[in-house]
């Protein structure tokens, strides 16, 4: 335990490990401003391909039963998700075609993104259910999220900050001009 930091009274002995606190996730994981389960305007998955103005939307291509979308918080620079145009929460709830589209668009994804960024590896899954980490557990979506060796740093652990060499919208353009 560093010198100039006293032990709360009643919590026993240092375990010497460090502690991070992130109290401003709390809003996230209680819930806020996540939408209905209903499949109603406020779902962003609903909303985003009624936009009009893909670009704006971070859309990067449009299938006919799923779309690809860029993730507006994203882990790495062309982190997207491929997203079933219908509000459907649980992969096994997929049509056989939106699975086989879903599949389809994945490999395409991991191929332009590799064609345009020189990827080493990729991320890919979802996540099933809030209890699994989705954070909009009502509408399905797969991320595919690009990896590089030594990718992962002390920024976002440390600093809160996430190292991004380009603005998503460099990267819509980049990954929707080389999909089609």
């Amino acid at each position: 335990m560093p010198e100039n930091l006293e032990l709360q009274d009643g919590v026993g002995e240092s375990d010497g490990l460090g502690r991070l606190w992130t109290p401003h996730r709390m809003a996230y994981i209680q819930g806020a401003s996540k939408p209905a389960d209903d499949g109603d305007d406020e779902c962003p998955f609903c909303r985003i391909p009624k936009s009009g103005d893909d670009a704006a939307a971070l859309i990067l291509a449009r299938g006919t039963r799923v779309y690809a979308v860029l993730n507006l918080y994203p882990y790495n620079p062309g982190h997207l998700m491929v997203v079933p145009y219908r509000h459907v929460a649980d992969y096994s709830d997929l049509t056989d075609e939106e699975t086989h589209e879903l599949a389809a668009f994945t490999q395409k994804a991991m191929r332009v993104v590799r064609s345009v960024s020189a990827t080493h590896g990729f991320n890919i899954g979802m996540n099933q259910g809030s209890v699994a980490g989705a954070g909009i557990a009502a509408h399905l979506h797969q991320h595919v999220v690009p990896r590089w060796a030594g990718d992962a740093n002390f920024m976002p652990v440390l600093a809160q900050t996430k190292v991004l060499p380009e603005l998503l919208g460099q990267t819509q353009a980049m990954i929707s001009a080389a999909w089609n």
